[in-house]
């Protein structure tokens, strides 16, 4: 921590350092955080050597490496077989169960996941001769593979994603019972373990994949950069932009955590990781607890909406799509700017309202020094950027050399220097931090390959347009709803492939472009972190600023209201994706909206020039929605409402005095 920072927070000395605050908030929030501590040395080794060769395993795969290359479901086996024994190794399996040793039944556990890839490797050939049908001893076997993933997945993750995995395998066995247009033939119990176990369709399948290639060299990464000190860098830049001026260190939340949160991918890490600094300057300086801890939360969660790496959604979502992961940030840049203009004009306003000035100036650290210091952890996202949209390099491969680059890179000054324990370290660290995320999608694939087996996503979608009576509106609102129920309390990644596979087909079906759909799906995913009942990266900001949770969460809500109408905005208006449009039309949709965000900021916090009074504040709040549809009509009809307020303050109603903090 800086000396402005321990100057900022102000704290007893008997107080927790604020790293032992983030990581107990860590372990309430997040049951990913929550792994055994070993007492035995060599125990400590062995988990230590495992997750480094989890880590090279993956990276020499990713390098192209010719021995390495094999057909996608060996490989995947590998990865759920690793991720398994790293999982009944780290995770105990009740709250109360010894976190200082592995119990004998986990070494049972543990033994079975190692023998998961064996099998695979040894009965493939018999999977293409019998042409995926299974036999006795494939049944066994893949009823213990999908015991283990429900086990492992419930331990890391909590009962959610076990419980509606388990809906769907009874559903699958007993469909001809469902009523309606969910019922189906029903399958047998040796038809649904084939399906799910023997080849690339259930847990060997799509979800498996991208966390087998995409999300854990991007997790590495995100790991080596916290390591060479770009979470630093990240701070100390937002802090010479933005400190000094109204409001300042909110602003300075918004942008480190959204740079940050674009990096590593969770939004409660990211909450733990630059709200332990940013939540006591924002207290000190005259936000409320309440709203300290929700400009935490929303600008976390939001970084994983922010290009180029969306927390590796973009990759996810390029391979969901089959198509190019440029055309995803193209797509994903407007709305995500959108997003955080939201909550940057909120903050502004808030802080003008109640006369919240930023901190000292020349307590700030100067753009200039800060560059210099670490400005050169930039290149590697400059690199990364190159491979993946200019150089015509798979995101795999991208993705390695990244890693390589960001490493050698790291050597350039002693500020970021890494030694070479500091390297496996961050190795370690990366394969830790995968094994939620991917035994999450290990799990997911069970719902997808369940779905693929029964039509149950298009029934979904027929049923939410049957209910929307063919209302685009009506079914958003529906497809919305879906979408954050299903998000609730698990990782981004496994939420949108279980929102993209369940609800996006229901607006593919009314004719909306396919990204405009996955696009509005992962961002009500995200969203489920930020709303009660279950607001992960809310409640873990409340337990850092001392606030209440509910009311972080519902405040949380209010400030990320743009974020919640931007999604229909894009579809209404798939201009704002920068689909098939023109300069001009994009200079239109782009000011519109910016405009619309305004007048959601207006209403929410009541202010614009000066106070609103309610007229005015509903006045607002239509003129947003009235932006929502592209039409010439509405744009226009919101921009006079904009004039309307503006007028009305001006001319009408005195400005009243500001409030003194």
């Amino acid at each position: 921590m800086s000396d402005l920072e321990k100057k900022a927070a102000d704290v007893p000395a008997d107080t927790p350092a604020p790293e032992e605050k983030g990581a107990e908030i860590m372990e309430k929030f997040e049951k990913e955080s929550r792994t055994r501590v070993f007492d035995a040395e060599v125990l400590k080794k062995i988990v230590y050597f495992l997750c480094l060769a989890f880590t090279l395993y993956h990276l020499a795969y990713a390098s192209g490496i010719r021995a390495l290359q094999m057909v996608n479901i060996k490989h995947h086996a590998i990865h759920v077989g690793l991720i398994l024994v790293l999982g009944f190794a780290l995770y105990p399996a009740f709250r109360k169960s010894s976190r200082r040793k592995i119990a004998w039944y986990d070494w049972l556990f543990i033994a079975a996941s190692a023998v998961m890839p064996v099998y695979v490797f040894v009965r493939y050939p018999t999977f293409i001769s019998t042409g995926f049908q299974g036999e006795t001893i494939d049944i066994i076997f893949g009823t213990i593979l999908i015991l283990l993933v429900l086990e492992c997945s419930r331990r890391l993750s909590g009962w959610a994603l076990p419980i509606l995995s388990i809906i769907f395998l009874l559903y699958a066995l007993y469909g001809r019972s469902f009523p309606g247009i969910f019922r189906h033939r029903g399958y047998t119990w040796h038809r649904i373990v084939t399906y799910l176990t023997t080849d690339v369709y259930g847990i060997y399948g799509t979800s498996i994949k991208v966390a087998a290639t995409y999300i854990v060299l991007f997790i590495i990464f995100g790991e080596v950069m916290n390591k060479c000190g770009m979470g630093q860098f990240f701070n100390d830049i937002a802090n010479a932009l933005a400190g000094h001026t109204k409001g300042g260190p909110a602003k300075v939340a918004v942008l480190a955590s959204g740079f940050l949160g674009s990096i590593n991918g969770s939004a409660v890490a990211n909450v733990v990781t630059t709200g332990t600094f940013t939540i006591p300057l924002m207290k000190k300086t005259g936000y409320s607890k309440e709203f300290a801890g929700a400009v935490e939360a929303t600008a976390s969660v939001g970084g994983q909406l922010l290009p180029p790496i969306m927390g590796a959604a973009a990759f996810v979502m390029a391979e969901t799509l089959g198509v190019k992961y440029a055309v995803i940030i193209k797509a994903a840049v407007i709305p995500a700017l959108i997003y955080y203009l939201g909550i940057i004009i909120q903050v502004q306003m808030r802080a003008t309202k109640d006369n919240l000035n930023g901190l000292p100036k020349d307590q700030m650290p100067k753009v200039k020094e800060v560059m210099k210091a670490r400005g050169h952890l930039l290149i590697p996202i400059v690199f990364l950027l190159y491979m993946l949209i200019f150089s015509g390099a798979t995101v795999i491969l991208g993705a390695f050399w990244t890693i390589i680059v960001t490493i050698v890179v790291a050597e350039l000054r002693p500020i970021s220097r890494m030694s070479f324990k500091d390297i496996c370290d961050a190795f370690v660290a990366g394969a830790r931090s995968t094994v939620s995320v991917a035994m999450a999608c290990a799990c997911v694939g069970i719902i997808v390959g369940v779905c693929g087996m029964t039509g149950f996503a298009l029934n979904v979608a027929h049923a939410i347009i049957s209910i929307g009576e063919q209302s685009l509106m009506l079914t958003l609102l529906f497809t919305m709803v879906t979408c954050m129920i299903l998000g609730m309390g698990l990782p981004s990644i496994p939420s949108y492939l279980i929102t993209a596979t369940i609800a996006a087909p229901a607006l593919v079906e009314l004719g909306q472009p396919e990204i405009a759909a996955h696009m509005f799906c992962f961002y009500f995913a995200m969203f489920a972190n930020l709303t009660p009942p279950v607001a992960l990266a809310s409640f873990a900001a409340a337990g850092l600023s001392g606030g209440s949770p509910m009311k972080t969460g519902w405040q949380s809500v209010r400030l990320a209201l743009a974020g919640f109408i931007v999604p229909f905005m894009f579809v209404y208006n798939p201009a704002l994706l920068l689909e098939n449009v023109t300069l001009l039309t994009g200079l239109q949709v782009v000011v519109t909206a910016c405009i619309g965000v305004v007048l959601i900021a207006a209403a929410v916090e009541g202010y614009l020039y000066g106070r609103l009074n309610v007229v005015l504040r509903i006045v607002a709040g239509a003129g947003a929605l009235l932006l929502i549809d592209s039409g010439l009509v509405t744009d226009l009809a919101g921009i006079v409402c904009l004039a309307v307020i503006i007028l009305a303050q001006k001319f009408v109603f005195q400005k009243p005095q500001a409030k003194t903090a």
